[in-house]
């Protein structure tokens, strides 16, 4: 086919396609893909600028959580770059309407299927955002007890007493109680020590009391507790409650309980441990067991 002939080729009734390629058509086209070009150019830039415009703001305020502020300027950028888009969309002409729709149920058919993971990164958006913890907090959440490692838009990590990564869901995290142990400066230790019933009371408070405050991390204020609170079935129980720095309470919860063992032993108080006392028909044990168990 020769031009003359592609150019008198009818496309449409009493049209052609030289009716069609005239210069005003070349010049209309050109012009609108010049200007399609600035479009898509300016909306990358603005995207681009408020990506970073919203991003700055997390690193410029401490309070402020840097993993929120790019997701956050993520959606500005992407938002932009979707209006940006539609105008070009609507400089050649192009019905919008119905892509929008269409992306709209797109969007909705994606997001049901994506429920479990959206509904992730909306408990982690409200995790940063209202910050029960952070990175570096000692927590218990959903069952298990770690070290804050790192929270994300999906996930929260935590390192056991172990150190073995635990990874749980943010949905999970976020749906269940979250138990802090780093929010406070202080935490108040507490144990349960049992004397004999022939045992002197006041004796064995003492020892008590000297011991556990004889220790420099034990806080005087506020006031220890130290008293009899049951009359077990072969004890007479002390309840002990005393404050100390929340950094140290784990290895001094440890340490005392040692120190009053061994200082009640140490002043000849008895701690009795369960017995069961057999007795047997002729009263005599059988061979081999003893009075008691």
């Amino acid at each position: 086919m020769s031009f003359e002939d592609f150019m008198s080729l009818q496309i449409a009734e009493g049209v052609s396609v030289g009716d069609i390629l005239t210069v005003d058509f070349l010049a209309g086209v050109l012009g609108n893909v010049l200007a399609a070009v600035l479009i898509l150019a300016a909306g990358f830039l603005i995207g681009g600028w408020a990506f970073r415009r919203i991003r700055k703001l997390g690193e410029t305020h401490r309070r402020l959580d840097v993993t929120l502020f790019n997701f956050l300027g993520n959606i500005a950028r992407y938002a932009i770059l979707a209006i940006t888009i539609i105008f070009v969309l609507n400089r050649f002409g192009l019905e919008t309407t119905s892509l929008v729709a269409a992306l709209g149920a797109a969007g909705l058919a994606i997001g049901l299927a994506l429920q479990g993971t959206l509904s992730n990164v909306a408990a982690g958006v409200m995790l940063i955002l209202f910050r029960p913890m952070k990175v570096g907090d000692f927590v218990e959440v959903a069952g298990e007890m770690g070290t804050v490692k790192d929270i994300s838009l999906n996930y929260t990590e935590l390192a056991s007493l172990s150190n073995t990564q635990i990874i749980i869901p943010n949905s999970e995290v976020w749906g269940n109680a979250i138990t802090n142990y780093s929010v406070y400066d202080t935490r108040r230790a507490e144990w349960t020590f049992g004397v004999s019933y022939d045992a002197d009371l006041k004796a064995a408070e003492r020892i008590i009391h000297d011991t556990i405050m004889g220790d420099t991390r034990s806080k005087s204020e506020p006031e220890p507790f130290i008293q009899v609170t049951n009359l077990g079935d072969s004890s007479v129980d002390f309840l002990v409650r005393v404050w100390v720095d929340a950094a140290d309470y784990f290895a001094y919860r440890a340490d005392m309980t040692r120190a009053v063992k061994e200082a009640l032993d140490a002043g000849g108080i008895g701690i009795p441990f369960p017995t069961r006392t057999m007795v047997m028909a002729g009263g005599t044990a059988p061979e081999g067991i003893g009075g008691q168990t």
